[in-house]
């Protein structure tokens, strides 16, 4: 796990399953509740079924009783290689969400979950009373983790039964 003083958050794991079929897994973006302990699932936007750069996807997600959503936008889409989308909520940018895959040389893949935080000034000083959250890059990197833990269990499985 890494952070920084910027904002931004990462978490790296080796997966022994290819590249695209891991991409797959993260690209049924209404299917992310399956990993992610925050986000509960979603839909596609404006009659678009799959990442696609230009897609719009409405993410639900929870945190304790609190329940919200994003609405996101796919902002870099490669089979295989690079999934990333900006979110917001209510119009104000809240995060940048990217997912890198890379060979790993052992015939599996490395992925990279990372976000970078882009609240403002007001977002951030109000977000730790309404979300509940002092540290959003702890929480963050804790739940990547879990997320990226639970891809990977969910790959590897799908991977040795094919």
């Amino acid at each position: 796990m890494t952070t920084s003083d910027t904002g931004r958050a990462q978490v790296s794991i080796d997966i022994n399953a290819a590249p695209e079929a891991v991409y797959d897994l993260v690209a049924d973006l209404p299917g992310m509740g399956r990993w992610s302990p925050e986000a509960t699932g979603g839909r596609w936007l404006d009659g678009l079924t799959e990442a696609q750069v230009g897609a719009r996807f409405r993410g639900w997600n929870k945190r304790g009783p609190l329940r919200y959503y994003t609405t996101c936008r796919i902002t870099a889409a490669d089979r295989g290689r690079l999934l990333e989308w900006e979110n917001d909520a209510a119009g104000l940018s809240v995060a940048r969400w990217r997912y890198e895959f890379q060979p790993n040389g052992s015939g599996g893949t490395t992925v990279t979950e990372s976000t970078d935080d882009r609240r403002g000034r007001l977002m951030r000083t109000l977000s730790p009373v309404v979300m509940g959250i002092k540290d959003r890059r702890g929480h963050n990197l804790r739940n990547m983790q879990v997320t990226l833990e639970r891809l990977k269990a969910a790959a590897e499985r799908q991977s040795s039964s094919s």
